[in-house]
């Protein structure tokens, strides 16, 4: 089940880079030999990706599962969180091309399986906060043989037969420290089988609430309440099942706005036969299942789906459903006479909010996608994990015509304690030019109180644009999918659309007002 990827600029260089994790010799979970390494892979810019695992020291230890990368100290620089069977490992970006491990340092722990992780910050004190998914209590040392009960073949073991986890909440508490504060935050009581996270301030209060995708139990909607505490509330929001009342094996995750209303929507991949859900956000903490009424359903039925996205790929002003496909048993065809090796789907969204299918790439056995524009050409690519082959990165090749907009967002974030060096001491990409013509008004949440700072890769700021079209609505995340992490920058298709107006809501809760801008190119935006 491993296959996790992230693409991220740890060089700084203004192209996306691409790591990949790997798993291990079992039962003993160790990584022997170079073909179990974890892999950096730089992107040189011409269309070729450069291994630098070694020189990077990014080469891991143990089963390595998902990946989150983001500058959680505010030191210009990506840092990297890798997730785990029994152990899970920071690495701290030194800004020279080269990774620190420093787990223990920093006060993380490990845990029996940890499949994917997320920053985001929930408290807005201008330091990403860490969010660690976990999964069930397997043990490598005793695990049982299990059979397909109709075909008697060898199968992947149902999760009902594994007891399941919480999940872990870090805060950063500033100077590389972390502390668990999962349980005071109310994170810890919720016993889950976690896959994945994504996060959204779906209720328009000003902060940043919390979704995890969970395996054969019902999915969990952590609402942030603004004092440090989370209340569960996916029953009562809609989306812990889906519309027959059934808990899915839900596999990956994307929260953001599909229908361009303004309030972000779930996009959840699962099992075959089971649909992938699309939840349309109606407003006041409620959502709908949509999965038929956009045709999802009929589009989804036949597939396994792991890694997903929501992106506008071919610019059109709508944003489309990327779906990374694959049997969970290798010899599924025996059993069941399905195909193990599946193509991956993009799920194109047409004029009237329904999506027709597109086959992307040969089939495999897909897992864990990654989202970016790796030539900068403003059409999003995509990196997806394939289970025994190499990772396949997949070059947008859209038609052209249509024009785009891409922000790369600066926060105004606090110096990082060790160093004192300050966000905006980042070298801007080669690509961005500075935003100018601004106007900014200190901003509050929905009970009036001022968020405190935004970090320096302003996860969590919501993007509001204007066109001859109409309007569009993104935020700054790199939590996507499964086990994944993808570009920090935002990503808008426009259309015919030649200028755009651009309004951004800092996670400090800062007003920023851009005046029109020209299109087709990224912009840095520092925070005022």
């Amino acid at each position: 089940m491993a296959g996790g990827v992230a693409v991220f600029d740890y060089d700084g260089d203004g192209l996306l880079d691409i790591f990949v994790t790997n798993g291990a010799l079992q039962p003993g979970l160790t990584k022997p030999d170079p073909s179990w390494w974890n892999r950096l892979y730089r992107n040189r810019g011409d269309g070729t990706f450069e291994d630098v695992t070694v020189r990077a020291g990014l080469g891991g230890e143990g089963f390595s599962m998902g990946a989150a990368a983001a500058d959680y100290d505010n030191d210009g620089h990506p840092d990297l969180f890798v997730a785990g069977v029994k152990r899970n490992f920071l690495y701290h970006n030194r800004g020279d091309g080269t990774f620190e491990e420093v787990t223990a340092k920093a006060g993380l722990h490990n845990e029996p399986w940890s499949v994917s992780a997320g920053w985001f910050d929930y408290d807005g004190d201008g330091l990403l906060d860490l969010f660690v998914v976990n999964y069930v209590n397997w043990d490598p040392d005793h695990e049982p043989v299990c059979q397909d009960p109709h075909s008697g073949q060898r199968a992947h073991c149902d999760p009902r037969l594994y007891m399941g986890l919480p999940n872990t909440l870090y805060h950063n508490d500033g100077g590389g420290k972390f502390t668990d504060v999962s349980a005071e935050a109310g994170i810890r009581q919720h016993i889950g089988k976690g896959m994945a996270v994504a996060f959204a301030d779906y209720d328009g209060d000003g902060r940043p609430d919390a979704f995890v995708a969970n395996d054969t139990v019902p999915n969990f909607l952590f609402h942030n309440d603004g004092n440090g505490h989370f209340t569960e509330s996916a029953v009562r929001a809609g989306v812990a099942f889906n519309d027959d009342g059934r808990a899915l094996s839900s596999m990956g995750v994307d929260f953001r706005d599909v229908d361009n209303d303004g309030r972000p929507d779930l996009f959840v991949t699962a099992l075959v036969n089971e649909t992938y859900p699309l939840y349309r956000n109606l407003g006041k903490g409620l959502f709908s299942d949509f999965t038929y009424r956009s045709r999802v359903g009929a589009a989804t039925i036949t597939t396994t789906g792991w890694g997903g996205g929501i992106y506008d790929f071919d610019n059109d002003g709508r944003k489309d459903l990327f779906c990374a496909n694959g049997d969970l048993n290798d010899n599924s065809e025996a059993i069941s006479g399905r195909a193990a090796r599946q193509p991956n789907t993009v799920l194109v969204q047409m004029p009237n909010g329904t999506f027709e299918p597109l086959t992307i790439g040969p089939p495999a056995r897909y897992r864990g996608a990654a989202f970016g524009d790796f030539d900068n050409d403003g059409r999003v690519d995509a990196v997806v994990c394939r289970l025994g082959e190499k990772p396949l990165v997949l070059q947008n090749q859209s038609p052209g015509g249509n024009h785009w907009l891409g922000l790369k967002l600066v926060g105004r974030a606090v110096p990082n304690r060790d160093s004192g060096v300050p966000a905006s001491g980042a070298v801007p990409s080669r690509n961005d030019v500075a935003a100018s013509r601004d106007t900014a008004v200190p901003g509050r949440d929905r009970e009036g109180a001022v968020r405190a700072a935004s970090s320096r890769d302003a996860i969590g700021a919501q993007v509001h644009i204007r066109t001859s079209a109409g309007e569009q609505w993104n935020q700054v995340t790199t939590s996507v999918g499964y086990a994944g992490s993808s570009d920090v920058r935002v990503h808008f298709g426009l259309g015919a659309a030649r200028r755009a107006t651009v309004e951004i809501r800092w996670p400090s809760g800062r007003l920023q007002q851009l005046g029109e801008v020209a299109v087709d190119r990224y912009l840095t935006v520092r925070e005022p």
